[in-house]
């Protein structure tokens, strides 16, 4: 009968254990931006996020390759001298969800961010900076090399010339 109710007991645990782990992860887990993640348009994903509109400014530097050979894999600094930068988000125009990354910065932490992100097609990378109840943002075209016609080579290959 000892036996019995360990086993009763051990299983009980187990069930709590279990029961807190499920509960856990949603309170450890930060909050999504659901509907910036699910905005078609790069204006209209900056906007839900920040709830403004955003201003282009020299002051955020992004840094992404001319010409990318691999869209799965591309590289983005994003960096910024501006004061007080409470997050960093990098979006592509041309992904059917535009929003690919938000970092969310500590008032210590310097405001620079790098990583790599999936491009679908060549487009536009905006890297937006939020600091001061504005949103900064900077351009940059990016090619992708995977995605080359028969005419885009052509055209580059003449401008390298």
């Amino acid at each position: 009968m000892n036996l019995t109710n360990l086993s009763r007991r051990a299983l009980l645990s187990s069930f709590a254990y279990l029961g807190a782990l499920a509960v856990i992860p949603s309170q450890l887990f930060a909050a999504w931006p659901k509907d910036a993640f699910n905005s078609e348009a790069v204006n209209d994903a900056i906007s839900e996020l920040y709830g403004q509109a955003p201003q282009d400014s020299d002051r955020v530097k992004l840094k992404v390759p001319e010409i990318a050979e691999n869209g799965a894999v591309v590289p983005v600094t994003v960096s910024t001298a501006v004061e007080d930068v409470e997050s960093i988000s990098v979006y592509v125009e041309g992904n059917p969800n535009p929003l690919a990354a938000t970092f969310e910065l500590t008032p210590y932490a310097v405001a620079s961010v790098a990583t790599r992100i999936k491009m679908g097609e060549t487009s536009n990378v905006v890297a937006a900076v939020y600091a001061n109840g504005n949103v900064y943002t900077a351009v940059s075209y990016t090619h992708l090399r995977a995605h080359e016609t028969r005419h885009d080579l052509v055209c580059r290959l003449l401008l390298e010339k």
